[in-house]
């Protein structure tokens, strides 16, 4: 997936921030930003020196890969260390580091002329916690349904549109070891497996919690939509109860896969001819119903520890504006980065609509309306996540019959890590 960083800044500022707000702020030499590295970043990082200069301000980025990306920020955070103004978080953490006190409300210090609403619906509901903005998107998206358009017109069959015709069709256009019907992520992981079989647990009426707050992954509405979830592994390559995104990607865009359910930035992986053996191939549609569309985000957000000073604070916030701008967002779409767009005005633009391709624009139109938050946002959610991640790859590989056995540990576990965190 592409992401965002530093250089684009400068096209925003010299263009739709004023030179004057330049002036008018007080001088931070240096800001140094704890990043992800992503093919928007790099994008950004050529018009960097331009923003520097206007700016009179140093942007010193580390780049880390996730979970080290994670891991560094939280322990700047906890430590009170603050070696970084800025830090790239994502939808897992982001309610971890807000109720923390990591990393402050962001809308005071984001320009108003930046205009924060024209980021999409689903981005900002992402990049919020308890209906407060802390981080500003560089990178996100929902969930397509990809499916082998010219299998499903060869077979004269319509493109499924709930979760039982989808089933069924998976069935129908299994044949091993040529094509395979279905493959998901079944790798450990609150990023991995449970965030694709946490759609099926909403929409086979599973919650996360019950009325009173309490862990309640473990109802047999959930029971259900795990079997499910586990049953589909049959109609999909072999060892694929432990892909991670990244192989199922590649068995897909190798043409061994009808149906897939993954994060629409990744249909631009699909449609590379120097990548993929089924571009112009495949469809993209709303997830079939009841399903929700999985929306996440990544994006930056000032640090609580690292930006001591309201200074310092505003002067983040003015970075964080033109890394995340319009501007940069048109950069991207010129240098043919399509899968990190973020905002109302890019998807709109001329530019997006002559260069995406139809069936991208349709499922975007199409899923759009279904996108939401499907994780459980607590602080604690990374840490229950990857407990929750590890039953269910043991449910899915087979080393675990008892579903119901391991739902009901993982709720456990959830409940002592929920009062763990109160104390």
């Amino acid at each position: 997936m592409n992401r965002f960083h530093h250089g684009a800044l400068c096209a925003l500022i010299g263009a739709t921030v004023p030179v004057m707000s330049f002036a008018q702020s007080c001088n931070v030499p240096v800001l140094k930003v704890l990043g992800q590295k992503t093919l928007g970043m790099a994008v950004m990082e050529k018009s960097l020196p331009d923003y520097e200069k206007k700016s009179g301000t140093r942007i010193e980025i580390s780049y880390f890969g996730e979970s080290d990306r994670r891991a560094k920020s939280r322990l700047d955070a906890s430590t009170g260390a603050g070696s970084y103004q800025i830090y790239y978080v994502d939808e897992a953490n982001v309610s971890e580091f807000a109720q923390a006190g990591w990393i402050v409300p962001l809308l005071k210090y984001y320009p108003k002329e930046a205009d924060y609403d024209d980021f999409l619906p689903a981005r900002r509901a992402v990049a919020s916690y308890r209906n407060v903005a802390y981080f500003a998107p560089l990178i996100g998206g929902s969930d397509f349904l990809f499916y082998r358009r010219d299998l499903l017109e060869k077979a004269h069959m319509p493109v499924p549109r709930t979760l039982d015709e989808l089933v069924a069709d998976i069935k129908k256009l299994n044949a091993p070891p040529n094509l395979y019907g279905w493959v998901a992520r079944g790798q450990r992981g609150s990023g991995m497996n449970v965030w694709r079989w946490a759609p099926f647990m909403l929409g086979e009426g599973g919650t996360w919690t019950d009325k009173s707050g309490q862990a309640d992954f473990n109802s047999p509405a959930v029971v259900k939509a795990t079997q499910l979830y586990t049953d589909l592994f049959r109609y999909a390559p072999p060892g694929s109860a432990t892909y991670d995104w990244s192989n199922a990607l590649e068995a897909f865009r190798s043409g061994k896969v009808a149906f897939m359910i993954e994060s629409t930035p990744f249909a631009d992986w699909m449609e590379d001819p120097t990548k993929s053996s089924v571009v112009d191939k495949v469809g993209y549609a709303r997830p079939p119903a009841p399903l929700p569309s999985a929306a996440y985000g990544h994006g930056l957000a000032i640090s609580a520890v690292g930006a001591k000073d309201e200074c310092t604070r505003q002067a983040a916030g003015r970075f964080i504006a033109w890394a995340t701008s319009k501007e940069q967002e048109q950069a991207r779409l010129r240098a043919n980065v399509f899968s990190d767009y973020n905002r109302t005005s890019t998807i709109q633009s001329d530019y997006f609509q002559k260069h995406v391709k139809p069936q991208i624009l349709a499922g975007l139109k199409d899923t759009g309306p279904v996108s939401q938050v499907t994780f459980w946002r607590t602080p604690q959610w990374p840490d229950i996540g990857d407990n929750l991640g590890v039953a269910l790859e043991e449910i899915f590989t087979g080393t675990q019959k008892d579903i119901q056995g391991a739902l009901n540990d993982a709720v456990q576990y959830a409940q002592d890590a929920m009062e763990h965190g109160r104390k």
